[in-house]
């Protein structure tokens, strides 16, 4: 009877985990092909202009859907608000900034070192240790990241990085102290505000033709608004580490859609980063679902036992 009521109750937990699982896999999907898009309009607003345009897309679509009772939100709940307000402003600029200087494998390699660092730390088994560790080789495996000089290119590439660490642990905060997804329809309405003169500037000083701005509206609907709210409820669903683990599967996606969508061939010690990454993130999934059963089975038996 103990561990039948062990495993029914912790199979909602489970279920939960998978789902939010589920849902940044669809987030990560959604962030790279929303980059691919954003790129593209690189030559002609580069990495600032994109940025803003994200940030103000974000809000044009989030803040009339949600309508967050900005006056109602305590300071309790406004500080982290306003913190990952800038982490999302922070995160994306100095990636794409990055990216312009020392190219996209260093980039992202050096940013994948924000989420690792959370899985390492808020980790309390080696197991999953040992999951975040072998996603980082995969990361490396794919991005092939290649030496620089430019201090001012990698120093960026910390900045995000820093700022992706932040950004998971504030996303957390907000979604217990805010109801639903106003904590994030504020943040960026904040960081959009902060962007908005920037955005200003940059029509005003130079011709900027409706591709550029199709792809940049592109990029802020996939590769912000969509995985602001994704991100929100998954990190409801499943603890920060394992959300660190997962968010490896990005350079996945990244890599995939760069040989289907622009022809690049993928080299076979990529395809071997890319296994890695996919057998991590299934261990640490799995690690996840094994450890409820056995601590409900243990605090059941010492409930019979007291």
């Amino acid at each position: 009877m103990i561990e039948t009521t062990g495993v029914s109750a912790a199979s909602p937990q489970s279920s939960r985990r998978v789902g939010g699982a589920a849902t940044l896999v669809a987030s990560a999907l959604s962030n790279q092909l929303g980059a691919a898009s954003g790129s593209l309009a690189f030559p002609v607003m580069g990495p600032v202009g994109v940025v803003a345009v994200r940030q103000l897309v974000a809000a044009i679509v989030l803040l009339p859907l949600v309508r967050p009772r900005l006056r109602e939100l305590s300071w309790s709940q406004w500080w982290p608000v306003l913190l990952l307000a800038v982490s999302f402003g922070t995160m994306n600029l100095g990636l794409y900034a990055s990216i312009q200087r020392i190219g996209l494998g260093l980039a992202v390699t050096l940013e994948f070192l924000g989420p690792l660092a959370v899985a390492l730390i808020s980790s309390r088994r080696k197991g999953s240790a040992l999951c975040a560790a072998a996603a980082a080789a995969g990361v490396i495996a794919i991005t092939q990241p290649q030496a620089s000089m430019d201090f001012v290119g990698i120093g960026l590439g910390l900045i995000a990085a820093c700022s992706w660490a932040a950004y998971i642990l504030l996303n957390r905060t907000v979604g217990r102290r805010v109801q639903g997804i106003q904590g994030t329809a504020a943040a960026t309405g904040v960081s959009a505000t902060l962007f908005l003169p920037v955005a200003v500037v940059i029509f005003m000083s130079q011709p900027v033709d409706g591709f550029s701005v199709l792809c940049a509206v592109g990029a802020g609907i996939l590769a912000s608004v969509l995985p602001y709210v994704a991100d929100l409820i998954a990190l409801r669903r499943v603890p920060a580490h394992l959300f660190g683990v997962l968010m490896s599967i990005n350079p996945v996606f990244a890599a995939l859609i760069g040989a289907v969508v622009l022809h690049e061939e993928l080299a076979v010690g990529q395809w071997a980063g890319i296994g890695l990454i996919v057998v991590a993130n299934a261990a640490v999934l799995l690690l996840g679902r094994r450890v409820k059963p056995l601590q409900s089975h243990k605090e059941k038996s010492h409930d019979a036992g007291g």
